[in-house]
């Protein structure tokens, strides 16, 4: 369909193409994020660190905790259990029956009462109570990845680590700031892409923003402060 403009040239509109958007800038994005989600709830681990369980060992329980399993779950469950018991030494003294009624509200409870008093057994008789901030040594432990590995290090430890969940893979490779079929290859574009200094803030941003406005089905594209820089892929049905 052809359209005239003010100087009575011509060009041509296809309907249904979405706009071209301007390149995507991951550094004014970043602004535009810190401010959109400043009155959003935080994500759990970073709630959690916020609230003083800042050590490798809680911090690792408290991800073990939310695989699966929603924020707004996540973070009251972990102070339940750590309101009774939150060092290696005092949960290892626990047994698994009582682990799993401090965190039955959690998805997989059984099996993550199991692991979480493993873990802590394991710091304690092979560590002396002090997790290090080392990702092989954190990866050893059963049903931790490298998404718990790396969120531990980076709000644990102050590493340069980024913690890629569902959130974060697919808000990025909506965004066409990457493009990975799985969260382990979106973990190692952003790693060769986004800036170091962003690394950690990465997941703190993304997963309310990812929660609230980029929402899985549906996103408010309307009312998102990146709307004119992101390629929108996969969108089918914005707000």
């Amino acid at each position: 369909m052809s359209i005239s403009k003010a100087d009575g040239s011509r060009h041509v509109s296809r309907v249904g193409r979405k706009p071209r958007n301007r390149p995507f800038d991951i550094d004014i994005a970043i602004e535009r994020l810190r401010a959109a989600v400043r009155p959003l709830a935080r994500a759990a681990m970073f709630q959690l660190a916020q609230e003083g369980y800042q050590s490798v060992f809680e911090l690792l329980v408290a991800c073990i905790i939310s695989i699966r399993t929603r924020d707004e779950t996540t973070v009251p469950v972990a102070r339940q259990l750590f309101e009774r018991a939150h060092t290696s030494a005092e949960i290892s003294r626990l047994t698994e029956r009582q682990i799993d009624r401090l965190i039955d509200a959690c998805t997989f409870h059984e099996a993550k009462a199991r692991q979480i008093r493993e873990i802590a057994r394991r710091t304690e008789t092979k560590f002396a109570g002090e997790l290090p901030c080392d990702a092989a040594v954190l990866q050893s432990f059963r049903g931790v990845g490298p998404k718990c590995a790396n969120l531990v290090l980076g709000i644990a430890c102050g590493h340069s680590a980024i913690g890629v969940d569902i959130h974060v893979h697919r808000v990025t490779n909506r965004w066409g700031y990457v493009q990975a079929p799985t969260p382990e290859k979106t973990m190692a574009l952003l790693m060769e892409r986004l800036p170091t200094p962003y690394w950690v803030e990465i997941n703190a941003l993304v997963v309310p923003f990812g929660k609230h406005i980029c929402t899985g089905q549906r996103p408010k594209c309307s009312s998102c402060p990146l709307l004119g820089m992101c390629q929108q892929v996969g969108v089918t049905a914005p707000r």
